[in-house]
Parts: C-alpha cells; sequence; structure tokens
C-alpha cells in the first residue's frame, strides 16, 4: 500500500537576464514540451509554470539506516518564474508501493507518473532522514535534475546573461508525509535548507506548490540580507551604500508575498513558520533598514551647504 511520503527539491535562483522578462518572453522561455500549455497568472503577482517533465529513475534510494534499497519509477519537474525575475526549477516524487523485490517493466511505472517504488521493505522515517541528509553518489538525485533544468533555461536564447546583481542559488530539501500536523525548517549553510512536513493529508499539488513558495520567499530574504552585507551599509560613509543597493529596491523588495499562492490547507503551516523562524519579520526589519538609509541620503542631498562668509 502506498504510504502517501512525498520527497522533493527546489532550487531558486535569479534570472540571468538585465530586466523583467515580459510575458511574452516568460511563456516562450518557460514552453518545455511541444504541445503542453504554459500556465500564467497575474494575482497576486506575475507566475509563469512550465508543463511537467519526467524523468525516469533506477538507482538506491537514500536511507538514514544506509541500507541498500532500489527505487524505479519517475521524477516530475518542472519550473517556475516569478515576476519574469526569479527562476526556479522544482522535482518532485511519490513514493509508491514497496515492490516484492522485483523490478517490474517500464510500462508500469510509466503508467504511474512522479511515482518511485523501492524494491524491497523500507520505512518512511528511514527514507526522509536519508533524503534529508543529503543523496550519496549514485543515488536518488532530484537536486541534479532541478539544476539540468535551471541551466538549460539559463543559456536559452532570450536571456542575455547580464543580471543586474551577484546572486547565490539556494536549495530547498523537503519531504511531505501524513501524521500529526508539523513543519521542521532548518537552515544547513549559506545555501542548503530543509522541511520535514507532517500533514493529516498529503495532496502532491499543494505541497509542491507551498515548498517552492517556501523555497522563492527564503532566497528572497536571503539574497537581500547579503546585498546589505556587501553594500557596506553602516560601515562605509556616503552615498556607495545607497547605490549598492539600488538593485534590491528594483528588483527585490515587490515580490515579497508570503503564503499569497497557499493552499488554505497549508496556511497554518505558513503561520507557524512566520513565528519560528520568523520569515516576515527579519524581511521587514531589512527593507526598513535600507528605506532609512535611502530617507537619510535624501535628505541630506536636500539640505543646502552654507559657506561662511566674512563681514
Amino acid at each position: 500500500m502506498s504510504s502517501g511520503l512525498m520527497l522533493g527539491e527546489v532550487r531558486t535562483g535569479l534570472l540571468q537576464h538585465s530586466v523583467e522578462l515580459p510575458r511574452p518572453a516568460a511563456l516562450q522561455l518557460l514552453h518545455l514540451r511541444h504541445g503542453e500549455r504554459v500556465r500564467s497568472s497575474t494575482r497576486p503577482n506575475h507566475q509563469v509554470h512550465s508543463a511537467d517533465l519526467l524523468t525516469g529513475v533506477d538507482c538506491p534510494l537514500p536511507t538514514g539506516s544506509r541500507r541498500a534499497v532500489r527505487g524505479v519509477g519517475t521524477a516530475q519537474a518542472r519550473a517556475v518564474l516569478t515576476e519574469g525575475r526569479v527562476l526556479q526549477a522544482s522535482v518532485r516524487v511519490r513514493i509508491g508501493e514497496r515492490g516484492a523485490g522485483l523490478r517490474l517493466p517500464w510500462g508500469h511505472y510509466l503508467a504511474r507518473p512522479g511515482t518511485v517504488e523501492p524494491i524491497g521493505p523500507v520505512g518512511d522515517d528511514d527514507l526522509v532522514a536519508g533524503f534529508l541528509d543529503g543523496a550519496s553518489a549514485g543515488q536518488l538525485d532530484l537536486g541534479g535534475i532541478a539544476e539540468r533544468l535551471l541551466t538549460d533555461l539559463q543559456v536559452r536564447s532570450q536571456l542575455d546573461r547580464r543580471a543586474p546583481f551577484r546572486s547565490r542559488r539556494t536549495r530547498l530539501l523537503w519531504s511531505a508525509q501524513v501524521g500529526t500536523p508539523a513543519a521542521h525548517f532548518t537552515i544547513q549553510d549559506g545555501t542548503l535548507r530543509t522541511l520535514r512536513l507532517t500533514l493529516e493529508r498529503v495532496d502532491p499539488v499543494s505541497v509542491a506548490a507551498f515548498c517552492e513558495d517556501l523555497a522563492l520567499h527564503d532566497w528572497l530574504l536571503t539574497t537581500l540580507v547579503q546585498l546589505i552585507d556587501r553594500s557596506g551599509l553602516g560601515s562605509t560613509p556616503g552615498a556607495e551604500p545607497v547605490l549598492r543597493l539600488r538593485p534590491a529596491v528594483n528588483h527585490l523588495l515587490h515580490l515579497w508575498m508570503p503564503g499569497a499562492r497557499v493552499d488554505r490547507g497549508l496556511a497554518r503551516v505558513w503561520g507557524n513558520l512566520e513565528t519560528s523562524p520568523g520569515f516576515t519579520r527579519q524581511w521587514a526589519a531589512a527593507v526598513q533598514r535600507i528605506r532609512d538609509h535611502l530617507a537619510l541620503q535624501a535628505v541630506g542631498l536636500s539640505v543646502p551647504s552654507h559657506q561662511g562668509t566674512d563681514h
């Protein structure tokens, strides 16, 4: 019987283009499959979703116990572009029925898109622990699929590859399984995060969209903090720090809308994450700091300088 367990990874980065990509060009960029429609929405902000792509996998699964378990099936991937500026590659699998030690013909797995079936018994918690700890070489590598998709998109002819500022891609590894509702979000290092969700019901589409939204806002916050740190704000006098922060003002500040696209059933999870670690509190503090310095700089420019006069 299927467990309802899902595993996924979202990689998020700045679109390598000098300006926000207009809607027609965004639709063209994310047209990944002939005959498949690219989805687009304009509320609460402009977002474009590619059609799903399937990648066949036949490899060992990562397990916390280091037990050797083979998995066969397909991973489901898609690209998401927000406001023509932030590009994401999102890959997920549902862990299907445990096989009896026999690999079935590919037709069996293709009839179950986005599902990977373990060959042999293995527990959900064992799979979650292994996956969130990071797959070893040769194991199920959803991040590799996401990275190839991002790389393919970033070198396409629609893009001039002149990003308005330097930034790093972030990675969100996530799992979702049935259980008492809870969310455990961990910042592993400068670019890697993990999320372990337990929910009353695991809906693949809603959970994937939630994780994409979380990854988007984590990237926005991480990138804004990095831009502030590099600007010299608070340590370098004059207008230079403010000038260095112009890209943040022009390209990032208007993108902050956490939870706006999240399914109602997952809204409470976002609320818990707003309590701890408190995404919006940190974002608001960073934005206010930038605006305060912009205001001070404007006041400094508007105050006339007076030279002494001899009488």
